[in-house]
């Protein structure tokens, strides 16, 4: 009966360190590219394309490069956040704040941290994780990685960006984006 007890201590010991050491040893690296910054046109309505056509046919060559000029960029890029680790979890790299007519982007680049059980992105208020948005699961640990900001998503109400640890409601990582 002695051995039997013993026996399943040790498993649940294994299966501990399995689950909770193993992640620290799986980088998973990601590569995503940076969106193209595009002259904005093809993002246009129908009707807008037509009246853009009009336009353009009434104007000379050199009105329509001033009109082409003229155009707002349709791709805009924050300034580079530092990445901070916390005690124990390293991290370097930089996260910024990508924005095109479709979609808001969280940029992670030259990012390396390590691996963790559950670990998820917050966007958060405070440092604590209290008041948050979870957008699920890493995409990875090393790399240049993109998260799609869902929306709705008023980006000047959460201050951080996070690498959270769901099971032990511990910061591994984080960026100041907040003003």
């Amino acid at each position: 009966m002695k051995n039997f007890i013993i026996t399943i201590i040790v498993i649940a010991i294994i299966g501990a360190l399995y689950y909770f050491v193993g992640p620290l040893f799986n980088v998973q690296e990601v590569d995503d590219v940076l969106p193209e910054v595009t002259s904005g046109i093809e993002n246009l309505t129908e009707e807008q394309k037509v009246e853009m056509d009009a336009l353009m046919v009434e104007a000379n060559k050199e009105e329509k490069e001033e009109m082409v000029e003229d155009m707002p960029e349709m791709l805009t890029v924050s300034e580079s956040f530092p990445v901070m680790g916390t005690f124990g979890h390293p991290a370097s790299g930089s996260v910024k704040i990508v924005e095109n007519l479709e979609e808001t982007i969280i940029r992670y680049e030259d990012f390396e941290t390590i691996n963790g059980p559950q670990l998820h992105l917050y966007l958060s208020k405070d440092i604590e994780g209290k008041d948050y948005i979870d957008l699920g699961p890493i995409r990875g640990t090393k790399g240049n990685i993109n998260y799609t900001v869902p929306e709705g998503i008023d980006l000047n109400e959460y201050r951080y960006v996070m690498y959270w640890c769901v099971p032990f409601s511990v910061l591994f990582n984080y960026a100041d984006v907040g003003a």
